[in-house]
């Protein structure tokens, strides 16, 4: 059973980091490319980050360049993301998701995502 489990989210002040992780079970990870996700109340679910199957391409959504940081451990199976710099409007339920590509979708598209972690709460806030 293919499977996909996030950690690492919580409570944080802005201008802090976290790191959120996304470990594989039932599968490797090694041809898939990842994303993360990301959902605030009242809001569609939009794409954060995304790597390719290689490692060797990422693509960010705007509003987290220079800020976020993804990349993978295949021989662990497990993904991340380390977020610095935590402004309040990153408050939302984010989601890893994984899809047998090569690259990443134009626009960290949701649609071609197959396999989804059930979300973790980080929540930016004095």
């Amino acid at each position: 059973q293919l499977q996909l489990v996030e950690s690492g989210g919580g409570l944080v002040q802005p201008g802090g980091s976290l790191t959120l992780s996304c470990a594989a079970s039932g599968f490797t990870l090694d041809y898939y490319a990842i994303g993360w996700f990301r959902q605030a109340p009242g809001k569609e679910r939009e794409g954060v980050a995304c790597i390719s199957s290689s490692g060797g391409s990422t693509n960010y959504a705007d509003s987290v360049k220079g800020r976020f940081t993804i990349s993978r451990d295949n021989a662990k199976n497990t993904f991340f993301l380390q977020m610095n710099s935590l402004k309040p409007e990153d408050t939302a339920v984010y989601y890893c998701a994984a899809e047998r590509l090569g690259g990443c979708p134009r626009g960290i598209a949701i649609k071609p995502f197959g396999y989804w972690g059930q979300g973790t709460q980080v929540t930016v806030s004095s």
